[in-house]
């Protein structure tokens, strides 16, 4: 006896796109843990962590790779309409998956930690909310390129032989 498979389950052998619920509780997550950490790096460091911009700028570098990735995948599986060799096509399922929940994590960290600013007349107060308003920007960037790259990784419905 076979039994049904649950609604909203993938079919056997398909993977689904990462859901959005998954990124958001991710990016919550994130959130308050940058919140969290400047209060708490204050109690016993007595000093909170500075942002600089060497990490902002892999965060975006990390984006843009993410982005070519896909947009190279795309071009290949749905223009072209070349096969990828299994191994390729989860490799880049996989690091698309692992990038998007990463990507939230540290979307929500950089944007919970610039909330904690808010407000503040401290000094580095200031560069610290810039610096981590652009770091949490790049963590957004990296889900919508890791979006697009497993959506790339998408195989049309009539391709039977794939």
């Amino acid at each position: 006896m076979t039994e049904d498979p649950t609604p909203g389950s993938p079919e056997p052998g398909r993977v689904r796109t990462t859901p959005t619920g998954v990124l958001v509780g991710w990016g919550l997550v994130g959130l308050v843990g940058g919140w969290v950490l400047r209060p708490l790096s204050e109690s016993f460091q007595e000093t909170a962590p500075i942002v600089t911009w060497a990490p902002v700028g892999v965060l975006f570098f990390v984006a843009a790779i993410l982005g070519a990735t896909a947009w190279l995948t795309w071009r290949a599986v749905h223009v072209r309409r070349e096969r990828l060799q299994p191994h390729q096509a989860v490799n880049r399922l996989v690091l698309a998956k692992a990038c998007a929940l990463v990507g939230a994590l540290v979307c929500g960290g950089y944007f919970g930690y610039a909330v904690s600013w808010i407000g503040l007349n401290t000094e580095l107060a200031g560069q610290r909310l810039f610096r981590s308003l652009v770091a949490g920007v790049a963590g957004l960037l990296i889900v919508i390129a890791a979006g697009a790259l497993e959506r790339a990784c998408r195989v049309r419905k009539d391709d039977t032989d794939l």
